[in-house]
């Protein structure tokens, strides 16, 4: 039987932390993600479990639910991505589909993405030289899909002036962490 020891996006043992004037970018590996996406004909009983799993409404376009212990990302027309802490609910999948019954479709995304958080100053001009979003018409809670270095990713706003989440896909997660630093490096 092989003993294989778990690897960050990044490859590493140890999540990456990298700081450049006040602003760090951290790898983030304590997320558990599953997408959620409403069955057809179903989509009053999906919100109405989502409502009562997440405590509140699921998110609606453009935005996203910042709490705990779920988290939920506004995707697309009646589908989330919501996630919690892996220490709490590596399961998450598992209980997601058991709270929404046939309600909706669920699928484990944990190790599809990767993530990195960035925290501190000078977030809206890194993120001007990353992608198109207007980051500075952006609130807590907002949320958009976009392009960031030729790759589809999540950005999740939790203090405009100070915290954002990047969700990107894991098997690009080097080349997403490299056009991240460049930007930082690079940024006014």
């Amino acid at each position: 039987m092989h003993d294989l020891p778990p690897i960050t996006p990044l490859g590493g043992t140890e999540p990456q932390s990298v700081t450049v004037a006040g602003l760090t970018c951290t790898e983030q590996c304590d997320l558990a993600l599953a997408s959620v996406a409403a069955r057809l004909g179903k989509e009053k009983n999906c919100a109405a479990a989502l409502k009562h799993l997440l405590g509140l409404e699921a998110p609606g376009a453009g935005k996203a639910l910042l709490s705990a212990p779920y988290s939920a990302v506004w995707a697309g027309p009646d589908q989330w991505m919501l996630g919690a802490d892996i220490a709490t609910h590596e399961d998450i999948a598992a209980r997601v589909k058991d709270a929404l019954k046939d309600s909706a479709s669920v699928t484990e995304q944990t190790d599809a993405w990767c993530c990195f958080d960035l925290s501190g100053e000078g977030i809206a001009p890194v993120m001007e030289l990353l992608c198109n979003i207007d980051m500075r018409r952006m609130t807590s809670g907002d949320a958009t899909r976009t392009t960031i270095h030729h790759l589809g990713c999540f950005v999740v706003c939790g203090d405009p002036d100070s915290f954002l989440r990047i969700l990107g896909p894991r098997a690009s997660a080097g080349s997403l962490h490299h056009a991240v630093l460049t930007a930082m490096h690079s940024a006014p």
